[in-house]
């Protein structure tokens, strides 16, 4: 059998497995992340069932370690207290990668079976272990019962000959196969590696290879370990393994022989990781930002190959460099051997351990039209950002971080090249004379009695919106952090007039808290008083606020949803259903000056 054959057959309970049969297979390792891990216990409790074994079962907070992120803090920590009351171990957000710590904790071991709702979970072939990633129910039931249903894949094997050319590292090793491959001719196949180059390939470059056998369409990308890897497991987890290894008359559907010496460095081209070509294609393109982390390169080894290059170096002027560690003991021995030193004195932002930007999570991100060249393993459209990402080894992101653009060389002295203009210069211009424009001093609308002290902004605007800049989408968002206004923006009509407490807009400096009302079409807002940043915001908006006095809501007998008439110059306010009306502060000079302005600017 090949070696995929032998870990389904030993958890299978059977002799033997062929490609295309359907195996029920025990688990030795489940593993739900923050990612998907509310969902698994969602569908646990809702259809009534439990956990076979706790002790094989963990959760692992990796993709927002920082929980930057209102909804995977709500997850995680829905999680956390699932954890506690089924005996679960969590591997919180100051561990890192789950996948990694599956391996450097011995959770799993070669030979062994391991699931994640990380689809990168086939990591474990770098150690001859079975790992797949699966969705929320396939993990529910995993937890449930101990075991999933596998078809057995059919296994190919790769043969690497020649030498390794001395520059090439294992991330160009795996994208020159992603070019030769491509996503589809290796789809669905168990892929074993040999030749006499892989016998010194580490672990950490095992990892990182197995890493994209996702990206090749492979099932798995399996090496077996030799006594070097063995020790060195046993080193991490103080766990022995038992060896793992395909028969000699093992049946493969293809053997490819492949001639590592003809190995260039490489990049995966923006949008696909397998449109991949030779750095010198696109050499001197320029970058914007640089990454190193993920699952795929964030281990020691890598770390250590970017301090050499960066010492006493310091990143491209303009260019981001973001490092994220795979996990915290890496980022420990980073900090013990002066490493994140040198990081931060090359001008590079280093976070906690995590999947960073690879998951959308809480470093690593670009924007539009950002070209970043990354140690990622995905660089699909929206995978990193909205941006263009190349992918490349830590050697390449590095040398392209310190030269300004895409380069596998150590440049100096060189002449920069230049960032496109985008079209956003300034261009000088005389002062414009304000141009004040026909703007109603006296508006009616119904009014919305919201009689709350200390109404904050995050409260009007919640801080997990922040990134909008389009006012036109602020304002389905009014309220919505505000207890019995939740459903606000749906109810609002063009023209309403909200009438609230004291210290109204009380909190942050955010804008938006402001622009929300324009957005839904509020005619002004009154209060008793504001938070004195609010205010500014406010006027300088030409958003009309004004103030009343307490006995306002009585001289008038306001009542929720009554038709008001407010005048700004005036400072009056009547009812429209009694005809009653009552004297509120009118606007400032400066306020009327603003609002017929249109605003500040």
């Amino acid at each position: 059998m090949t070696i995929i054959e032998k870990i389904l057959a030993q958890h299978a309970n059977k002799a033997s497995v062929k490609p295309g049969e359907i195996v029920d297979v025990e688990i030795d390792a489940r593993v739900a992340r923050d990612f998907g891990g509310a969902n698994v216990i969602k569908n646990l409790i809702n259809n009534g069932l439990g956990l076979q074994d706790a002790s094989k079962t963990y959760l692992t907070f990796d993709t927002n370690p920082g929980g930057s992120d209102q909804k995977y803090a709500a997850n995680q920590q829905y999680c956390r207290m699932f954890a506690r009351e089924n005996g679960i171990k969590v591997f919180d957000i100051d561990t890192g990668i789950g996948t990694h710590q599956a391996i450097e904790r011995g959770l799993v071991q070669p030979g062994g079976t391991f699931v994640s709702t990380d689809s990168h979970a086939n990591i474990m072939g770098a150690i001859g272990a079975f790992g797949q990633g699966m969705g929320d129910q396939d993990i529910a039931a995993v937890w449930a019962k101990g075991k999933a249903w596998f078809k057995v894949p059919g296994s190919v094997k790769i043969i690497l000959n020649g030498q390794r050319p001395k520059n090439i590292a294992a991330k160009d090793i795996i994208l020159n196969l992603l070019n030769i491959f491509g996503a589809n001719k290796l789809l669905g196949k168990a892929v074993e590696i040999y030749g006499d180059a892989v016998e010194d390939f580490t672990l950490d470059e095992r990892i990182t290879i197995s890493s994209m056998g996702t990206e090749m369409g492979a099932i798995i990308v399996l090496f077996t370990p030799n006594d070097t890897i063995y020790k060195r497991l046993e080193e991490l987890s103080g766990k022995k393994s038992s060896p793992i290894f395909a028969d000699d008359n093992a049946e493969y559907d293809a053997v490819y022989q492949v001639d590592i010496s003809t190995f260039v460095t490489m990049v995966a081209k923006p949008g696909h990781p397998h449109d991949d070509t030779s750095v010198a294609d696109v050499k001197r393109t320029k970058i914007d930002s640089a990454f190193i982390g993920s699952c795929t390169n964030g281990r020691m080894e890598d770390l250590r190959i970017v301090a050499e290059i960066l010492k006493g170096k310091h990143v491209a002027p303009g260019v981001v460099l973001k490092i994220v560690p795979t996990t915290d003991a890496i980022w420990q021995q980073a900090l013990d051997e002066g490493l994140i030193k040198i990081f931060k004195e090359a001008g590079a932002l280093v976070s906690n351990a995590g999947c960073a930007g690879c998951a959308a999570g809480q470093v690593g991100q670009n924007g539009p039209e950002e070209v970043t060249i990354s140690t990622g393993n995905r660089n699909f459209p929206g995978k990193q950002g909205r941006g263009e990402v190349y992918l490349a080894s830590p050697a390449t992101v590095a040398l392209s971080a310190v030269a300004g653009y895409i380069t596998d060389e150590m440049v100096e002295n060189d002449i920069p090249v230049e960032f496109e203009t985008k079209g956003l210069k300034l261009h000088p211009h005389k002062n414009a004379e304000s141009k004040k424009t026909e703007k109603p001093f006296v508006v009616e609308g119904r009014a919305w009695l919201i009689l709350q002290d200390d109404i904050d902004t995050d409260m009007i605007f919640h801080n997990r919106y922040l990134t909008i800049t389009d006012i036109n989408e602020m304002g389905q968002y009014t309220f919505d952090n505000l207890e019995a206004y939740e459903d606000f923006s749906k109810k609002a009509q063009k023209g309403d007039i909200v009438i609230t407490a004291k210290n109204f807009g009380a909190g942050s400096s955010r804008q938006q808290a402001v622009d929300c009302f324009k957005s839904l079409g509020i005619s002004c807002i009154l209060a008793e008083s504001y938070g004195a940043i609010y205010e500014r915001n406010a006027i300088n908006a030409a958003m009309p606020i004004l103030t009343y006095s307490p006995q306002m809501i009585d001289a008038v007998d306001l009542k929720d949803g009554d038709t008001i008439r407010v005048d700004f110059v005036k400072g009056i306010l009547t009812n429209l259903k009694n005809a009653k009306s009552v004297e509120i502060n009118p606007f400032y000079e400066v306020q009327k000056e603003i609002y017929l302005n249109g605003g500040l600017l």
